[in-house]
């Protein structure tokens, strides 16, 4: 049987960190390869190879790019090796399109790509993202509100089938864009094995070995409300904050900020573990007590919860991104009305000494992603909307 081609453009992709980008690649690794002949066209940030070959099937080809706006690539149309890579894409000719997240530059590539040809290609959108995208900047924010409205809604209009990641994501298409398309909410499938044999930071675990842990994975910008967690810890009780410490993992434009935000916290309570590799941010993730989840509005499903709760990993979580479609009061773990730090303090307060409860939470947590988060489920969903386009 012949091989049906499939073409995605994501935002970015890896080695760029962020669940955008893992959710692509392990999506490609166990999509069927006897199937499925699976390229990736995305921009060449942070430098890698601008061609290799993953899981042993998967084409990946990296184009020239920068960032105009942090977060946000647009390719360097400057460049020949830009047009020179294209062009390699564009003799693919695959059968389908599968593009990722509407407000990436990337995105409406792969829309002239599939749309703007002779004969034009079937396209999947795959949107991540529950919220317009919101920028400190307020000129770059309307302008950002205007793309959205503009060239989000024609990606949107135009591709053949949209797929939501979370039920968050389907209810802000459906407000936005497409009230009357069906839209299928498929959500994301999680490397459970190879997340539990990954050990603790024993280094990390002896070190605060008589203090209560505090864990934060993710990138560090606005969208991710950290800055709520360090002031939640500044809140504290004294008797507990003295206790207690605030162990923050990633990178991002806004590093430096939540350092000037610690102040006298800063490498006395709170810490800065820095960028790491997925498997030692896991490790690290695995040496604290509970996990805070503090986004605002705006992504679809966050992957670091997901990965806290497969790590059995008690959780505090504000309602946004995607949070309480997988957070149960009183189950899987403490479900905050809102981000802010108040809330964020009692829900602290509320575990902290109480083992009983850090056990049930977490133990509850670990259950439900297995149960749900499987991508052998997830891939057999989007198999039967690839096989009807």
């Amino acid at each position: 049987m012949k091989k049906a081609k499939l073409l995605i453009f994501p935002g970015y992709f890896v080695p760029h960190l962020g669940g955008l980008e893992t959710h692509t690649d392990e999506f490609s690794k166990y999509m069927p390869s006897e199937n499925y002949d699976i390229s990736i066209f995305a921009p060449n940030i942070p430098k890698s190879k601008e061609f290799e070959i993953r899981h042993g099937f998967v084409k990946v080809y990296r184009y020239p790019a920068f960032e105009l706006i942090s977060n946000y690539p647009v390719p360097n149309i400057f460049n020949l090796r830009f047009w020179k890579i294209l062009s390699d894409a564009y003799l693919l000719k695959p059968d389908i399109v599968m593009t990722r997240t509407r407000f990436f530059s990337n995105t409406l590539l792969g829309l002239i790509y599939a749309k703007f040809r002779s004969k034009p290609k079937k396209l999947i959108h795959v949107e991540h993202g529950s919220d317009f995208v919101k920028l400190e900047n307020p000129i770059k924010n309307h302008l950002a509100y205007f793309y959205d409205i503009s060239v989000g809604k024609i990606i949107f209009k135009r591709s053949d089938s949209v797929i939501a990641i979370s039920k968050a994501v389907h209810k802000f298409i459906k407000t936005n864009f497409l009230e009357k398309k069906d839209i299928p909410i498929i959500y994301r499938g999680m490397e459970i094995e190879e997340i539990e044999k990954i050990e603790k930071n024993l280094e990390l675990a002896k070190k605060f070995e008589n203090k209560f842990k505090i864990c934060f994975l993710g990138r560090l910008y606005k969208w991710k409300g950290v800055e709520n967690i360090i002031g939640a810890y500044s809140k504290l009780p004294e008797q507990i904050q003295k206790n207690t410490v605030l162990l923050i993992i990633g990178y991002g434009e806004d590093l430096e900020r939540l350092k000037n935000l610690a102040g006298d916290y800063l490498d006395n309570g709170i810490y800065f573990l820095g960028k790491l590799d997925f498997k030692d941010a896991i490790s690290a993730m695995k040496a604290s007590d509970i996990y805070i989840h503090s986004s605002y509005p705006g992504g679809g499903l966050s992957s670091s919860l997901l990965q806290a709760m497969c790590s059995g990993k008690a959780i505090i979580a504000s309602p946004h991104e995607g949070a309480d479609e997988v957070i149960f009061e009183d189950n899987t773990g403490i479900l905050l009305p809102n981000n802010n730090e108040e809330e964020i303090k009692n829900g602290i307060c509320k575990l902290y000494s109480n083992k009983q409860l850090i056990n049930k939470y977490g133990t509850a947590a670990k259950l439900f992603l297995k149960e749900n988060f499987t991508w052998d489920s997830s891939i057999k969903q989007y198999i039967k909307i690839l096989d009807r386009l």
